[in-house]
């Protein structure tokens, strides 16, 4: 009897799909959203960073509650209602008239976006990859990447279209080519008689990946997770790299456009080569990831968050803000896809689903205060520089938790 074709790839590619139309459509366009609506409704800053911190907020409260459906139900559902509501919310945001309609047809996208967005993904493809875990996670978060390459054209399409338009189509973009991608995800590999990596059982572990646990051993509880220090410093260190990640996002194009005198298209081209540089340390990271120890290379990424921003912050030319897009893009690429891949490595799959839900109520501060911090001292100050400088010396601090993140001794059978 024919070998089945091992399912797994294609829930690689059709993962990146969906990481891409979110990223493209809403993560890193959010910043040139931002900027018109500054102009248009005369939001502050402050009011509209509040957004992003309710998209963040919601994935905290919602994290352990999805992290036990998943466990229990699996992803398939969920991403399904994900993308309808996802696509659904651009629609609402395109008819809103009040700031406070705004934060309602967010909370709808952000719904959305925690129920299709790299969580549920990446629980998928840590059931059906072990050995190859790390590759498998960059290249799903390729997609996430790519995405900045068509902001500028969001960025055109709001110039030409209008915000409304753009919001709208970008709905009905969602739910068209993200439904289907949906429907390739499916539930742990034994179900479809196939095992993680399509190898067989009997495989060699790859030593340096750290993925199989020794004999006698099992994965962790959820709550066995809590009580382990890597579990804290891990989250600690992912979100103190998200202050970056997301102040970025929200505000990187707003700085180029007031403080740095760039028009919205220009400022957006520099994120597109910022996505440029995240290929690349996705890159590096796939070949990389399964072979050498994560937490120093996330260490080593943690540094070069913080001196990326601190050249676009303190920019005196287009060298600069080239340093920045390729030091923070680097970074982001490398370390992002790990952030999972070293908890399944260190727990195990067994909870995984609520071991990142309850991470999420930890690594929320950096979501939520990346964005807010920058916004808040920018109205306060008149320039992003003090909060982009608070920032960017915290992700440099973060890069502690990683070098103190060791691996847990696995829990044996016997309970001890």
């Amino acid at each position: 009897m024919a070998k089945r074709p091992f399912h797994g790839w294609r829930m690689v590619a059709a993962g990146a799909g969906i990481q891409f139309l979110q990223s493209s459509l809403l993560l890193q366009a959010f910043g040139a959203y931002v900027a018109v609506l500054r102009d248009d409704r005369g939001w502050s800053k402050t009011e509209l960073s509040l957004a992003a911190a309710l998209h963040q907020l919601e994935a905290a409260i919602l994290g352990p509650l999805l992290g036990w459906i998943i466990d229990r139900f699996g992803t398939q559902g969920v991403l399904r209602a994900g993308v309808l509501l996802l696509g659904l919310g651009f629609m609402l945001l395109s008819r809103i008239e009040s700031l406070a309609a705004f934060y309602g047809a967010f909370i709808v996208i952000a719904l959305g976006s925690s129920l299709c967005g790299f969580f549920p993904l990446n629980v998928s493809l840590i059931y059906w990859f072990e050995r190859k875990r790390a590759r498998a996670l960059s290249i799903v978060g390729l997609g996430a990447a790519l995405g900045g390459i068509a902001v500028p054209l969001v960025a055109w399409a709001i110039a030409v279209f209008g915000w409304r338009a753009t919001a709208f189509g970008s709905g009905l973009l969602f739910i068209a080519l993200g439904l289907p991608l949906a429907l390739v995800m499916k539930g742990r590999p034994q179900r479809y008689g196939q095992s993680a990596d399509g190898e067989s059982a009997a495989a060699p572990a790859q030593a340096a990946s750290g993925a199989q646990p020794l004999e006698g051993t099992r994965d962790f509880t959820a709550r066995e997770a809590l009580r382990t220090p890597a579990f804290w410093l891990l989250s600690l260190g992912h979100g103190f790299a998200l202050f970056v990640v997301t102040a970025v996002n929200v505000h990187a194009i707003t700085h180029m456009k007031e403080g740095l005198g760039y028009p919205v298209e220009t400022a957006a081209l520099y994120i597109m080569l910022m996505t440029v540089a995240q290929v690349g340390g996705i890159a590096i990271g796939a070949l990389t990831g399964d072979r050498f120890d994560k937490r120093l290379i996330c260490a080593g990424c943690m540094l070069m968050h913080m001196a990326g921003l601190l050249c676009l912050t303190y920019a005196g030319g287009p060298a600069m803000i080239v340093a920045f897009a390729v030091l923070h893009g680097v970074a982001w690429g490398l370390r992002g896809p790990f952030m999972q891949a070293i908890r399944a490595d260190y727990f195990g799959v067994s909870a995984i689903g609520m071991i990142l839900g309850l991470s999420f109520m930890i690594i929320v501060v950096g979501q939520i205060g990346g964005p807010v911090i920058a916004g808040t001292m920018s109205d306060l100050t008149g320039n992003y520089r003090a909060g982009f400088t608070v920032l960017a010396l915290l992700a440099g601090a973060g890069s502690l938790f990683f070098l103190l993140a060791r691996k847990p001794a696995r829990p044996r059978h016997d309970g001890r």
